[in-house]
């Protein structure tokens, strides 16, 4: 079996596969062996040849990304999305610290700066992370490597730069290290710069220009038995545009830290890690293709720890054990603007010195029982508590009662929400319990069967229970969706529980020539936080314009899906190489159970087909996939139908020893697209009203050219 094939093969496993296979793997010392997770899932040897978002490395891997800015695209993970996905960035957990999460956790990492990564969906380990309800993403960007020499010498390091037509976008990734025997430092940075792209029509798609830069500085030292990290990081996001916000972003400042410590003694291991990541967010108007005049202000800290201590009881099984804290706070104000009678002259206080506070235990066993079962399970407790101060309109609305107008009343009614708010209990606690149980069975040689149940939480976020502005301007301000509506919060939401079972079932050729891969899920959610319609509203007055001002609420729901994986090897020579085809499908439905109404956001029935050539020095693919009509749609959001549709795509890359070469053409027929997930484009509405609000469309064709040198 060569090379070729474990990459393609590993790639169609599925997630509860993914994890037997590598997130239970006990790593003590983390290096760059760890590269290995990144190619089995289809990706270069060169890691660092990816730059930019991650959003291209983790789509592979099943999960969706809805529009958003350039760099800050929230995942969706079986339908479910935003804090519904935990995501972990080098084991840390960041809050997005944003009314409309234009800064979720992803955004504070770069394609290039990430070494490992892990996607499970649904069914994840009590010790991948608590606190979500649709899987854990992982990624991870520390993994020192040492040298031979007592002496701190230079290491390795390497450049990589990307173009893309489609959007004049400049990408560049940069990395060095240092090291000796026992210390190791590393430097990653980088840079992305790209104008508003156009669609398959040739029109610019306004507003979805951004500029951003992320550096990370990472110093280990090490002994035979113990290993410190600690990792400092900045970012910088002067401006990023959102087309399907009311708002942009105008500043995101960031920095954190991270401390690791990991040490293994004869039958034990034990990881600790401290986390702390401060954010200064603002947004308002930069550009002229989104013109306008409010500033939004918000500062937000995270502070984390993790304790585990893996025991091992015998050769075949272990017990995990761990503690963890988590502490969030968060300041988000509207600073008035001076002369003006609506926002004026007091700032208005969103959400006043809040926090949320999760404070967890858990226990997890892991074996394998014989030849053919392994088996994991395990129960986390939790206690969340979430509470924000008293807040404050922009003013108490009585001088602009006597005007008469609609603006004040709803000014009005903003006074008397924040009384209304000031006066009610906002201390809230929940205790939750997590279970899982994993196992996998080994049928035969070439058949295995694998087997999920769980039982998880997610307790509200701060914005779905503490964001108590009424009128139009205020609501609209809220929320994460691009749908343009307005949300309004409710301190008396109830905690999401999800009871999932999941079920894969592979088989693979005896030659290795072929493997396929069917899942199944169903997610019953008691408590799912949608949202009910309040009242509408219309801006512009036409027969487009209409949008709804809602509150967030539970109901109950259930998400259920199918996914199936082929992987073939076509033809083998050597002057033609080798030739694989692979192929998935993917199916996912969610209604409200209360009125069967489809959930918002849950993404058509979907197919990809890739045929790849590896040739020598050469990897080539061409790629087709199809996306189904969306006729499934969120009446209470407004959300609209979308047509189905085809995009091919076609690349070569080229690995001469420390060069890697790149070209790729994306959206070859430069086919025009709505975005089935990307909401509808506010920015298109301000500039042109007589259309209404028309859904955000997808990139035309683009060529791309890349680059990486490593020395």
């Amino acid at each position: 079996m060569n090379h070729k094939k474990n990459i393609q093969s590993t790639y169609l496993l599925s997630p509860l596969a993914l994890l037997i296979s590598g997130f239970l793997s006990p790593t003590v010392l983390a290096d760059d062996n760890d590269l290995e997770v990144i190619e089995v899932h289809g990706h270069a040897q060169n890691k660092h040849l990816s730059v930019g978002s991650s959003e291209s490395l983790l789509s592979n891997l099943g999960v969706d990304f809805p529009a958003a800015g350039g760099v800050s695209n929230l995942p969706i993970l079986n339908g479910l999305m935003g804090d519904r996905v935990k995501v972990l960035v080098d084991g840390a957990d960041v809050t997005a610290a944003c009314a409309n999460h234009m800064n979720p956790p992803l955004s504070y990492i770069s394609a290039n700066q990430i070494t490992s990564y892990k996607v499970v969906a649904g069914v994840s380990p009590i010790s991948a992370g608590g606190d979500n309800i649709a899987g854990v993403i992982s990624v991870n960007s520390i993994s020192p490597q040492y040298g031979e020499s007592s002496d701190l010498a230079w290491h390795s390091g390497y450049v990589s730069a990307k173009y893309s037509s489609i959007d004049n976008g400049r990408k560049l990734g940069v990395g060095a290290r240092l090291a000796s025997d026992t210390f190791s430092f590393n430097y990653q940075g980088s840079f992305s710069d790209a104008d508003s792209y156009e669609n398959g029509n040739g029109d610019v798609v306004l507003d979805t220009l951004y500029r951003a830069q992320n550096h990370s500085l990472t110093a280990a030292m090490r002994d035979k038995k113990q290993q410190l990290v600690i990792k400092l990081t900045h970012q910088k996001i002067p401006y990023q545009g959102f087309a399907n916000q009311y708002m942009d972003m105008t500043d995101n400042t960031s920095y954190g830290a991270i401390a690791q410590y990991k040490r293994s003694f004869e039958n034990s291991e034990f990881e600790g890690q401290v986390n702390w990541h401060s954010v200064k967010h603002e947004m308002g108007f930069f550009s002229k293709e989104k013109t306008g005049m409010m500033p939004m202000e918000t500062d937000s800290q995270d502070i984390s720890t993790q304790l585990k201590w893996r025991i091992t009881l015998d050769k075949n099984s272990s017990l995990l054990l761990g503690q963890e804290y988590y502490n969030y706070r968060i300041d988000d104000w509207w600073p008035a603007i001076e002369g003006s009678t609506m926002m004026g002259p007091n700032d208005y206080v969103n959400i006043n010195n809040g926090k949320r506070e999760r404070i967890a235990l858990f226990a997890e066993y892991e074996s394998q029982i014989n030849k053919k079962l392994w088996l994991n399970t395990g129960v986390r407790v939790e206690r969340v508590n979430t509470q924000v101060d008293e807040v404050q309109a922009y003013n108490d609305g009585m001088s602009m009662m006597d005007m008469g107008n609609m603006s004040s009343m709803s000014t009005a009614n903003n006074a008397m929400a924040a009384n209304d708010f000031n006066n009610a209990d906002r201390n809230k606690t929940d205790t939750i319990v997590d279970v899982n149980l994993l196992a996998n069975y080994q049928i035969t040689l070439y058949d295995e069967l694998q087997l999920g149940l769980a039982r998880k939480n997610r307790a509200p976020n701060l914005y779905e229970r503490y964001s108590w502005g009424v009128s139009n301007m205020a609501t609209t301000m809220i929320g994460w969706y691009g749908d343009a509506n307005g949300y309004i919060g409710n301190p008396e939401l109830d905690v999401e529980t999800a009871n999932t079972i999941s079920a894969t079932y592979s088989k693979t050729a005896k030659d290795d020539a072929w493997r396929v891969s069917a899942n199944v899920w169903y997610t019953d959610v008691n408590d799912y936080i949608d949202a009910n319609i309040v009242r509408s509203f219309n801006s512009y007055g036409l027969a487009n314009t209409s949008r709804n001002i809602l509150q967030f609420s539970n109901v109950d729901a259930t998400l259920y899906g199918a996914k199936i994986d082929v992987s073939k090897s076509l033809y083998q020579s050597k002057p033609f190489g080798e030739w694989v085809l692979t192929a998935n499908v993917t199916s996912t439905r969610g209604k409200r159970d209360d009125t069967n109404q489809p959930l918002y956001q849950i993404k058509p029935l979907h197919t990809k087909l890739t045929l790849s050539q590896q040739i020598g020095l050469f990897e080539n693919a061409l790629s087709w996939e199809w996306v189904d009509t969306k006729s499934r749609v969120d009446f209470n959001r407004l959300e609209s139908q979308t047509h189905s549709y085809n995009l091919v795509n076609l690349s070569s890359k080229a690995t001469f020893n420390a060069l890697t070469l790149s070209a790729e053409v994306t959206n070859l027929f430069d086919e025009f697209y709505e975005l089935p997930l990307g909401g509808v484009s506010i920015a298109a509405l301000k500039q042109d009203s007589s259309t209404g609000f028309t859904q955000l469309a997808g990139q035309g064709r683009s060529f791309n050219i890349s680059a990486s040198y490593a020395f």
